[in-house]
């Protein structure tokens, strides 16, 4: 079986990303690099749509993550990243929500390339994915409950992959992270649950998110 692409054809941060603008959320960075190592060494991640400067900090960042996935930061969309790599539009699919199929093990076979168009963990979702739609490329979507980007790589890895079916995946929805006796949040999204049954997070997330919520407590 040939190696699978996972591409990121809208990147989360593009409300901030501009050529003026070095830095780059730091739970971008903790959900990009879960991307990459998920998706493992035989497989390969393209980000497209980033301005140079969020391009040489994400090519920086990315670097140290051990035993990942084959990865590239692009500056141009992902058609033009297409062209360059001579893929065909029937080649790709895009993970779309109001897709009217789910996605397959099948359709590892079926599709080279597997692109997240949107951002799938806008809450409410804000359907950024149309503008890849209107394109015409095939689609899946991954079921019915918001997803993170990173965990929507993870459970298109295990589908197309692993040749786990989408439902038997194990899944925790809208979880509850608990920093301490009196502090938690509970995030609005489908996560793939471990072993213990508890979400799998980015590494650093949960500390990060312990952190936003101090500072909403500042005055």
């Amino acid at each position: 079986m040939a190696p699978h692409t996972f591409v990121i054809g809208s990147p989360q941060h593009m409300e901030e990303d501009d050529e003026e603008s070095k830095t780059v959320p730091p739970w971008v960075y903790l959900e990009y690099r879960q991307m990459i190592s998920i998706a493992g060494p035989a497989s390969s991640v393209l980000f497209t749509h980033l301005s140079s400067s969020s391009r040489a900090a994400l090519n920086s960042e990315l670097a140290s993550v051990q035993n990942s996935s084959r990865f590239e930061v692009h500056s141009s969309g992902v058609l033009d990243v297409m062209e360059q790599n001579g893929i065909e539009l029937s080649q790709v699919c895009l993970l779309d929500p109001k897709a009217e199929k789910e996605l397959s093990p099948s359709d590892g076979e079926s599709f080279s390339w597997f692109l997240f168009g949107g951002i799938l963990g806008d809450d409410p979702p804000r359907d950024r994915t149309s503008e890849l739609r209107r394109l015409g490329f095939p689609n899946r979507h991954l079921g019915s409950v918001q997803m993170t980007t990173d965990t929507a790589l993870g459970v298109t890895k295990r589908v197309v992959v692993d040749k786990v079916p989408l439902q038997d995946i194990p899944y925790v929805d809208h979880p509850t992270i608990r920093f301490n006796s009196k502090e938690s949040v509970e995030m609005p999204f489908r996560y793939i649950r471990d072993s213990k049954g508890e979400p799998i997070l980015p590494e650093g997330m949960k500390a990060l998110l312990k952190d936003d919520l101090n500072k909403g407590f500042d005055f």
